[in-house]
């Protein structure tokens, strides 16, 4: 089956589910904005009743006690430091624990569902664009399947966030990279997506320029708070961990553990809460993981800039590729390579690749259609992985042991056709499309 018959197929599927006016109303941006409202209603009810008992949920019980002892490692009782994170994750979390323990994870979700609405604001223009409203209803479901995900972890903050710096993309470069920059540090991933607007834009020094300042204004703030010499563990307190279980890398331990194999096994790591797993071979691989993902982000890096250059000499009366088009795909590539080339690799990584699928839906619906399918299988295998069935996932039973490697070959396919397509844009340039619109 083509891939037009596919998704003709789905389509047909969807006009016998959803009456025309049904649809038509879904198609609005009151519509997108009544299925934001119950999406984020449902998680924010649920936050709000675990708070009300005390409770928070996944790691934000662990931002919770970091917020609670002052990020000082000094008052807290064991496990990770909060300092495996950037300087700047720790101010939500700070801002979170204002008003004590009781209302820490209801005040998280709260900032999320924030961060989100501004997200799809941004996409949507408002509401304005209307092309983009697909783009938008997509971002809400894929959302919705990630479920916690999105809402209990550092990364559920910095994804709407790098939404928006991408939907400024290469026609307001400078506030893209700042906002990108100030989330590369909250948390490291963003900055593949600023390697990616680098390559792409005419003017590479206001990339550079809007980095640097950000990260001078982040190292004065350390220097007020007297943080400076911690500003940079994130970068080391992790580099001894072993292979995590959900790694892409680590699929064939994952097996040999599940088959009681050449002494493979899963255990958990308390000094950094990951369970990893252990057997021939996995100490070697843990240490080539890193220059493994060096090596992949400078070889995207490069077809990115490949792609731009021959785009430019084989470009028609538009003068070349379609820059835009080459920052998403270049940006999707590198995000799946910081993903599928990492040895952590935890399910809520997931979240990093949606940002510039659902701006490029809203950029060409027709050529961000694949990935985007891609990705909802994606985030539908990781939600049986977390938070239903991981007990049974580290126990090595071999159903969700199946569930994952299907979940980790969706990745590896997916960063394969992220590949292609950018040999394609620079190879031809593609018909012009509309671009998302500024506000």
């Amino acid at each position: 089956m083509s891939t037009d018959a596919f998704f003709a197929s789905l389509t047909r599927v969807r006009n016998v589910i959803l009456p025309p006016a049904v649809r038509s109303w879904l198609n609005t941006s009151r519509g997108l904005l009544t299925g934001f409202v119950l999406v984020h209603l449902g998680f924010l009810i649920f936050g709000a009743l675990l708070s009300l008992r005390g409770e928070a949920f996944s790691d934000t019980f662990i931002y919770r006690d970091w917020a609670a002892a002052g990020f000082n490692e000094a008052n807290l009782s064991g496990g990770p430091s909060p300092w495996v994170y950037p300087i700047l994750a720790l101010i939500p979390m700070a801002i979170a624990g204002l008003a004590g323990p009781g209302p820490f994870f209801f005040l998280w979700v709260l900032m999320t569902t924030l961060l989100n609405f501004w997200g799809l604001a941004k996409l949507t223009d408002r509401g304005r664009n209307q092309d983009a409203i697909p783009a938008g209803w997509w971002w809400l479901i894929f959302t919705l399947l990630m479920g916690w995900l999105g809402f209990a972890r550092v990364d559920g903050l910095t994804a709407p966030i790098v939404l928006v710096a991408l939907a400024y993309g290469v026609r307001r470069p400078f506030i893209a990279s700042v906002i990108l920059a100030a989330a590369t540090w909250v948390k490291v991933w963003p900055a593949a997506v600023m390697l990616a607007l680098f390559t792409v834009v005419k003017n590479r020094m206001v990339v550079v320029l809007a980095g640097v300042a950000t990260s001078a204004v982040v190292v004065a703030l350390a220097a007020a708070v007297g943080s400076v010499p911690k500003l940079l563990n994130f970068l080391t307190q992790q580099g001894d961990r072993g292979m995590q279980l959900e790694a892409t890398f680590t699929t064939p331990w994952l097996w040999l553990s599940v088959l009681n194999i050449g002494d493979s096994r899963m255990y958990m790591n308390t000094d950094i809460n990951s369970m990893q797993v252990d057997g021939p071979g996995t100490a070697v691989m843990s240490v080539l993981m890193q220059p493994l993902l060096i090596l992949a982000a400078l070889l995207v890096a490069g077809l990115t800039f490949w792609a731009l250059h021959n785009g430019k000499i084989n470009g028609g009366p538009d003068g070349g590729v379609d820059r835009t088009e080459l920052l998403l795909a270049g940006a999707l590539t590198l995000t799946t390579a910081f993903v599928v080339f990492n040895k952590v690799g935890s399910p809520q990584f997931m979240v990093w690749l949606a940002p510039a699928v659902a701006v490029g839906l809203a950029h060409s619906w027709r050529e961000w259609r694949v990935p985007a399918a891609m990705l909802i299988a994606i985030a539908v295998a990781t939600f049986f992985i977390y938070p239903l069935f991981y007990d049974a996932l580290s126990h090595n039973n071999p159903l969700m042991a199946g569930v994952l490697t299907i979940r980790n070959v969706l990745l590896v396919v997916l960063f394969l056709w992220s590949v292609r397509r950018l040999y394609l844009l620079g190879k031809k340039t593609p018909a012009s499309v509309p671009a998302l619109k500024e506000s």
